[in-house]
């Protein structure tokens, strides 16, 4: 029997921690399986794609630059990767056809109510700072679980503009430079941008008008507890790391491929961070 094989491709690919975390859970949960990191530039997309069910791949993680660009040739896409307008994960169906799906957002709302078990997304503004890729599943996420509302911050308009119409649901876009305005009935801050990020910009904001009682995420992993959690944790709100939310993605994937939900440990965050 062919050894079932998962990864992860992207341009580069060198910094993932994916497999990590995967080849962890195939040694925890006795599968038969390896988990690789691919190096695939965009001209060579199609072809690898194509070839997925062939090299006998049970699915794949896809990553920069490639999320968009892999939609077209899904043969079908799960409602999340629809409205998040990317895919980050491939599903190699019994059927051979390939599947799309998006567990970026499912994989942060799974994160933010293990830190705030009680967390009442349907009657919660959040604000969310940036519109990339990573931006587009968290949002995709909250308006599937019933958010109120959604005040996007962004630097580029148009694609502002382009998520909202998109995602769908009630935004309200956010000039960057008024972002501290809006915070004042915020019950989640999101920063879904790079900034604060190790060899990146800061990220210059002050929370002084966000209520205590409001939840602070940063989908930015390295460092683990950024400049923006730190601020947060001092102005008294509850903070979520990004570790978390790579973690439960990579859960939800390994789950597609393998049929067991792996568990999050604490002992899996150690390692990973090693």
């Amino acid at each position: 029997m062919m050894l079932k094989k998962a990864g992860v491709i992207g341009f580069p690919i060198n910094h993932s921690k994916s497999p990590v975390i995967h080849n962890y859970w195939m040694k925890k949960y006795g599968i038969q399986a390896c988990y690789e990191a691919i190096e695939v530039q965009p001209s060579e997309v199609l072809e690898f794609i194509g070839n997925l069910d062939r090299k006998g791949f049970a699915g794949v993680n896809v990553t920069v630059p490639h999320k968009v660009g892999v939609m077209p040739l899904m043969d079908d896409l799960s409602v999340e990767a629809k409205k998040a307008g990317s895919v980050n994960t491939i599903i190699v169906r019994s059927d051979h056809t390939l599947y799309g799906h998006n567990t970026d957002g499912s994989g942060f709302l799974k994160n933010l109510f293990e830190n705030k078990t009680d967390f009442d997304i349907k009657n919660t503004k959040a604000v969310v700072l940036g519109t990339g890729g990573a931006a587009r599943g968290v949002c995709a996420a909250l308006i599937l679980a019933g958010i109120s509302e959604i005040a996007l911050v962004y630097r580029t308009k148009q694609k502002a503009q382009s998520l909202a119409q998109s995602v769908g649901g009630n935004f309200n876009l956010i000039q960057w430079d008024q972002k501290e305005q809006v915070l004042s009935d915020a019950g989640l801050l999101i920063n879904a941008t790079t900034l604060g990020m190790k060899g990146f910009d800061p990220l210059e904001i002050n929370l002084k008008n966000l209520p205590q009682s409001a939840v602070v995420a940063d989908l930015v992993y390295a460092p683990l507890k950024t400049d923006l959690l730190k601020q947060a944790e001092n102005n008294g709100n509850i903070t979520v790391d990004g570790l978390g939310m790579l973690l439960h993605q990579a859960a939800l994937a390994f789950q597609a491929w393998f049929g067991i939900m792996p568990e999050v440990s604490a002992q899996l965050r150690e390692i990973v961070l090693t």
